[in-house]
């Protein structure tokens, strides 16, 4: 037998404890950026977290992959936040480069521009930035060195601690 409880969807009080003790510990211990569609949070020390959110956006527009979550982009971003608290120069870059990018966006912000193309375009426009360069040239490193990912992306690994490529698939490329 069916309940009526099994036929409704959305949330269920496992998901909603697990969620609400996420956030409860976030807010407990400080600023955060907190994301309730994916229940994940992320703590800042030297930008503020509407600055943080700006740059989750900025990398999932540099690096578009519809099959993240956008955790994974938050870690990937992270690093800039810690920079920027051991470096005030680089605090002023972003800073200054997400306030360029809301200008240039207009009375939404950046963030608030619904189409990707329209976000992208402004992006072609600052691609040659310090602002740009800094956080495309961390992103290629803190993004797609996230283990997690690798096999989303059929990637295995380091082949040495294997035996190397040789051995393991390296000759077996029928188009070579």
């Amino acid at each position: 037998m069916v309940t009526v409880y099994e036929k409704t969807k959305g949330l269920s009080r496992r998901e909603l404890l697990k969620r609400g003790s996420i956030g409860a510990a976030l807010v407990i211990s400080g600023t955060a950026v907190i994301s309730p569609h994916n229940a994940w949070g992320l703590e800042t020390t030297a930008l503020a977290p509407e600055a943080m959110a700006t740059l989750i956006q900025l990398a999932r527009d540099i690096y578009p992959h519809d099959q993240l979550a956008d955790r994974f982009y938050a870690i990937a971003v992270k690093g800039q936040d810690q920079r920027a608290g051991k470096d005030e120069a680089h605090k002023k870059l972003i800073e200054d480069g997400i306030a360029d990018l809301d200008r240039r966006a207009g009375a939404t912000g950046y963030r608030g521009l619904g189409w990707e193309d329209d976000r992208v375009a402004i992006l072609r426009d600052i691609e040659t930035t310090p602002f740009f360069q800094a956080v495309r040239g961390d992103l290629v490193v803190s993004l797609y060195n996230q283990k997690e990912l690798w096999p989303i992306f059929g990637y295995e690994g380091e082949s040495y601690s294997k035996g190397g490529y040789i051995e393991r698939g390296f000759d077996d490329l029928e188009w070579l």
